[in-house]
């Protein structure tokens, strides 16, 4: 794979003093189409092999571009507060918006291959599978969700490395970019190279396709750059102006034949009288309590609780509940309404990549990414392939969650139709809760039949074993906060 970035390609000072200016002037130009016009964000990844010139090409981006509208970030080992996320939560935090540029120094592929490189016999292949398994994913839904991706990566042969190392060494004024740990890696070059295109030939997805760059000549190393940039980004607004749309083709999802849903299989008769739930609710937040300061819990575990249900079912009342029991420095409820600007301005899941907690802390969604499935689904805000291709995505979203320490509980709060407007009609007589209903509740009541088969739709597909739906029969207000106390002890306990 790399064979076509060692033929020694070379750009002479003539040709580079004709080439550039036009080239620059055509980048910058595009760079403010993309401000003004583009509904997309385009992100730059910077990769490659020591001494190729990836530190000398993002200073030279620097110097062409508006860095008014470039984001750049460099990603060393993670700090103490990335480790305690998931390993792509420090990636997420850092995605440009749409209409802007941003360039990832290393990006996601740094760690997984310097891993395998120097941690040979702890680091197994299998594990680099897993990690470019899950680049993948996220690359292949970035894209999906409107990102530009460009791959660069850059390559020097094993001589001209040595070469470089050597000349950069003589010169006191670049001697200090030449480390220790530099001719460390030269002496790995040949497995590093070996791991990097084992890496690269599994990611060089069409979607998303490497783009390598030969690192000897800095000529042909920064036009072949620009080029790059210039005529995805270009290639990218052109069809937006001709408003070319790629066709989306999905299978649509069958009802089940005998019409039985789920949800219709809940008990909602169960009952809890008002002396059990005071014993009850005393002895779960007191479990509760007690295991999120469990010393393995601080050190190795979050908590990450979903409520979602049907209107009225009583979410706010249950997690008032399970905040009770906890340290208020140690929680944090997320409320989740229709996304500001900010958050339509980035992929779906990074409001809620966003929020995740810290090991020994709660994160409470009050609604959550379900809503793509729900009421963007039934409400028609997106299109049927985005909310299709939104199952998938949540469940290898839960999957890195509990992967890397969290443990997932997903509440839906179930209630019947009749109990819902006795709910609605209390609240409209009730001052202080008059508040609680909008139009908005009366529309989506309409629409109930609709809602049902897309909460079938969602438990059935994202029910997993690393994340399952908790199904609450919320008919009782009691019976439902104390199955949701009982349910996230239980979780805990079984991480432990």
């Amino acid at each position: 794979m790399f064979e076509s970035a060692e033929l020694g390609h070379k750009i002479g000072k003539a040709r580079y003093a004709r080439e550039a200016p036009k080239l620059r002037e055509a980048l910058l130009q595009t760079q403010y189409e993309l401000k003004e016009h583009g509904s997309f964000p385009v992100i730059i990844m910077i990769a490659g092999l020591d001494g190729a010139g990836k530190g000398e090409t993002i200073h030279f981006l620097h110097k062409w571009l508006d860095t008014r509208l470039l984001q750049t970030h460099a990603f060393d080992k993670p700090t103490e507060e990335e480790r305690e996320r998931p390993d792509m939560w420090r990636f997420w935090r850092v995605l440009p918006p749409k209409g802007s540029m941003g360039i990832l120094y290393g990006g996601w592929y740094a760690d997984p291959i310097e891993d395998r490189v120097h941690n040979g016999r702890r680091s197994k292949n299998a594990n680099l599978d897993h990690t470019i398994d899950e680049i993948v994913e996220l690359e292949k839904m970035l894209v999906r969700e409107g990102a530009l991706l460009i791959k660069l990566w850059f390559h020097l042969s094993k001589d001209k490395q040595e070469s470089r190392f050597k000349t950069l060494q003589k010169d006191p004024a670049t001697r200090w970019r030449v480390t220790e740990t530099d001719w460390k890696h030269f002496e790995l070059y040949d497995k590093y190279r070996k791991i990097a295109e084992h890496t690269l030939r599994r990611t060089s997805i069409a979607e998303a396709p490497w783009i390598l760059v030969e690192g000897e000549d800095a000529n042909y190393r920064h036009l072949t750059t620009a080029r790059a940039i210039l005529d995805s980004v270009r290639a990218r607004l052109d069809a937006k102006k001709k408003k070319i749309v790629a066709p989306e083709q999905t299978i649509p999802l069958m009802p089940p034949l005998d019409g039985v849903l789920i949800l219709d299989r809940l008990d909602l008769s169960l009952r809890l009288s008002q002396k059990n739930y005071d014993m009850e609710l005393e002895k779960w937040q007191g479990k509760l309590s007690l295991l999120m300061r469990h010393r393995k819990v601080k050190r190795d575990h979050a908590l990450v609780a979903v409520f979602e249900g049907h209107d009225a079912a009583g979410k706010g009342g249950s997690i008032r509940r399970v905040t009770a029991a906890l340290d208020a420095r140690d929680y944090q409820v997320i409320p989740i309404a229709a996304p500001t600007d900010e958050e339509r301005a980035q992929p779906y899941l990074w409001r809620f990549w966003r929020h995740l907690p810290r090991r020994g802390e709660v994160a409470i969604y009050d609604r959550s990414w379900y809503g793509r499935v729900l009421v963007e689904r039934v409400e028609g805000l997106c299109s049927e392939a985005d909310w299709m291709r939104a199952y998938d995505e949540i469940n290898d979203f839960e999957e890195q969650l509990t992967e890397s320490g969290n443990v997932v509980v997903k509440f839906w709060l179930a209630i019947s139709k009749e109990e819902q407007l006795a709910r609605f009609e209390a609240r409209q007589q009730t001052s202080f809760k008059r508040f609680k209903i909008t139009e908005d509740d009366w529309r989506n009541r309409k629409k109930w039949d609709s809602y049902a088969q897309a909460v079938h739709d969602m438990v059935e597909r994202t029910s997993t074993e690393h994340a399952p739906w908790t199904l609450i029969e919320a008919e009782d207000k009691r019976y439902a906060r104390v199955k949701v106390l009982s349910s996230l002890v239980e979780a805990i306990e079984r991480s432990l």
